[in-house]
């Protein structure tokens, strides 16, 4: 059998059990348990299952291991993210392990036992599915368990809650020798069904996939049934006075206010995009008592430390204090958390060390306001926050029984900066262009707006769509993909209010912006005797006053951030352009066009570069030509509308159809690092035309 065919196999005689359904009963289990947070994190733990496949060479029956590959995820876990590996070799391992001095190097040793292309790579986790002598095995991190395996009396513990049914394993990193200790406890203790590993998780095991699957959620509900009767009231002591949350509406607003100063401080040595979390959970956590205390404790769980670090940054003001005073707080602390972790790195790192990533935290915890999570991008952010709600649900178990006692700091050094994980990260493509990159694209519903937000998507960013329509604009983001890629806003340009709205969901979905494209517009293709006052202002309160109000508004964003950033315009050819029957549009594309030359020469010095685009003749998929500027155009030039962009085409130098993709490659190459020293400038995307050539 191979990975790649999985057709149900059962022999209609005898109805054996066959390779195939093995996997999909293992695969089923996987999604079943990696689906429910309170059992196991995005992307950690591993189940596996053992069978009898033949062999292609021999023609005999095999043991096989199926186990979730490294990196995978149980929640969506498929067939192709399975390890298939031969029992019998990896098993054969023990004869050639080198102690767990040097245990890393099992990990390539996996390679060969792998069966046929052997699927996904192995994990460091492998050895403890395949020595466990247990059919089925399932390794977890839920927050009840981990609470026992992080309390300080855990061994006396996990005897009291489970008695001779689930055995202490003292802390060790995931590797050979942990699947050796497992495995011997399995045979040496016949009445187990699984293990507490100690500050990390728990293991099970079962004859079939239902038996494990039940013996891990008897692991799990056991667990929390005991907290919940025997843990002890405000395990995070009382209510701080001045600490507690905020009404959700003026949280939101303090989130979004403190968001760039934050964003700012966690991308200090490297960019990074941001989630924010004010779930009454953290909110609770950060108005007790305790809260600095535990927290400066950090997580415990290996999967944790790569996307939170050994410990958050906590302010540690009320919230009665400013914004003002607030900000300048978590400047000091970010500087005091800078020299902190150099430190801790310094103490531990080895000649054989990896590098330092960055001394920037990637939890920042405000207390009243909630907790904002960074990482590489909108999925690695949001799921840093989620481990840190483990850690803080772990932290309430463990003090509700005992008392909290991670890892040491030396293990976890010895987990953020392991030479197994520093070459997974290497292994990993590089990003694109426009990775860590947060985008608002305003009138992104349709036609141009649209393109450029599909168009800075692929290119690896962040994007919000902003539009009149918030169910259209919605629509646009689904089309680009799920929530961690695009969201979809309702705003009215001409609002300052609605803008204000649009960023501060902006800041509370990616946490911070980057890059903002002024591209909501409408025309009205009338002569100077046919234009009404209130066309005039229309036109102008749309895009004049809108772009202004847009870019405003996004300015003091860039700025607090200090990141610098990207303001881009989508003018017209209008803007240079003197055609008939247009005095209202082309004006207020004149005026946008030398805001793009007055910003430019005003946010440099904040590092924001801000350039337009001169499009043309733009028909199809447009929604200003779709909404009767097309016929208008077309009266005007004596063509069929249908005709319009072909028209166009032929009175360029080039002779090419301008459509909305070739204005939304020009918008990427100039927000791009080939354009780091170019602001001011507009980029005719018109096919040539000569009268609109700037001077």
């Amino acid at each position: 059998m191979t990975i790649d065919s999985l057709e149900a196999r059962v022999d209609p005689a005898t109805h054996d059990t066959t390779a195939d359904d093995t996997v999909r009963a293992l695969v089923a289990r996987s999604n079943a348990l990696g689906s429910d947070p309170r059992i196991t994190n995005y992307a950690g733990g591993n189940t596996s299952a053992k069978g009898t496949d033949t062999d292609p060479v021999t023609g005999e029956p095999v043991e096989l291991l199926w186990v979730k590959g490294s990196g995978g995820d149980l929640g969506t876990l498929t067939p192709s993210g399975l390890a298939v590996l031969r029992v019998d070799r990896v098993r054969a391992l023990r004869h050639v392990y080198p102690g767990v001095e040097r245990e890393d190097e099992m990990v390539a040793a996996f390679d060969h036992t792998l069966f046929g292309k052997g699927g996904a790579a192995p994990s460091i986790d492998t050895a403890m599915h395949a020595l466990v002598d247990a059919a089925h095995v399932d390794h977890l991190h839920p927050d009840a368990g981990i609470a026992i395996a992080t309390a300080a009396d855990g061994p006396e513990l996990t005897e009291r809650i489970f008695g001779d049914r689930v055995v202490w394993v003292p802390w060790r990193r995931p590797g050979f020798q942990l699947g050796l200790d497992i495995a011997a406890i399995e045979d040496q203790h016949p009445e187990a069904i699984g293990t507490v590993l100690g500050g990390h998780g728990i293991t099970a095991w079962g004859a079939t996939s239902a038996e494990a699957e039940a013996n891990s959620r008897w692991i799990i509900d056991t667990a929390e049934r005991y907290i919940a009767e025997h843990g002890k009231d405000q395990p995070f002591g009382a209510v701080r006075p001045g600490f507690e949350a905020l009404p959700e509406s003026d949280r939101r607003a303090r989130a979004a206010a403190l968001a760039p100063t934050i964003r700012g401080i966690a991308g200090h040595d490297a960019p990074v995009v941001g989630h924010f979390t004010d779930s009454d959970v953290v909110l609770d956590f950060l108005a007790s008592a305790r809260a600095e205390e535990l927290a400066a404790l950090g997580t415990s769980c290996p999967d944790h430390f790569l996307r939170t670090k050994v410990q958050p940054l906590v302010l540690d003001l009320p919230v009665t204090a400013s914004v003002e005073e607030q900000r300048a707080r978590l400047r000091e602390l970010h500087e005091q958390y800078r020299v902190d972790y150099q430190a801790y790195y310094d103490r531990h790192a080895t000649a054989d060390s990896p590098a330092i990533r960055g001394a920037d935290p990637l939890i920042v915890l405000v207390p009243g306001v909630g907790m904002f999570s960074y990482g590489k991008d909108a999925q690695t952010a949001r799921v840093a926050g989620e481990f840190f709600v483990n850690a803080i649900n772990v932290m309430r178990g463990a003090e509700a029984l005992s008392t909290y006692a991670p890892i040491d700091e030396a293990e976890k050094f010895r987990i953020e900066y392991w030479t197994l994980e520093e070459a997974k990260l290497q292994r990993m493509p590089a990003p694109k262009q426009l990775a860590t990159r947060i985008a608002l694209v305003t009138g992104a519903a349709s036609g141009i707006g649209k393109a450029i937000a599909k168009r800075l998507a692929a290119e690896g960013a962040a994007v919000v769509i902003a539009d009149l329509d918030l169910a259209k604009a919605q629509a646009a983001a689904a089309e680009i993909g799920g929530p961690d890629q695009a969201i979809g806003v309702a705003a009215n340009v001409t609002s300052a209010v609605e803008i204000e709205q649009a960023i501060q969901a902006t800041l509370l979905h990616f946490g911070g912006l980057d890059l903002v494209v002024n591209n909501a517009g409408l025309s009205l293709s009338k002569s100077l005797l046919e234009t009404t006052e209130q066309d005039w202002d229309l036109q102008h309160d749309v895009m004049a006053k809108g772009s202004f109000l847009v870019s405003k508004a996004a300015a003091t964003v860039l700025i607090e951030q200090g990141l610098g950033g990207d303001i881009v315009y989508i003018s017209s050819k209008n803007s240079v352009f003197a055609g008939p029957n247009n005095i209202a549009y082309s004006a207020t594309k004149a005026d946008q066009a030398h805001q793009v030359r007055l910003l430019a020469a005003e946010l440099g010095e904040h590092g924001i570069r801000v350039n337009g685009i001169n499009p043309d003749g733009v028909v199809r998929g447009s929604g200003i030509f779709a909404s009767g500027w097309g016929a208008s155009r077309a009266k005007t030039y004596g063509v069929d509308e249908e005709d319009l962009g072909k028209f166009y085409a032929q009175r360029t130098i080039l002779k090419r159809e301008v459509v909305p993709e070739n204005v939304a490659n020009a918008v990427y190459a100039i927000c791009t690092s080939d354009f780091s020293h170019t602001t001011g400038l507009h980029v005719p995307v018109d096919a040539g035309v000569a009268a609109a050539f700037l001077r």
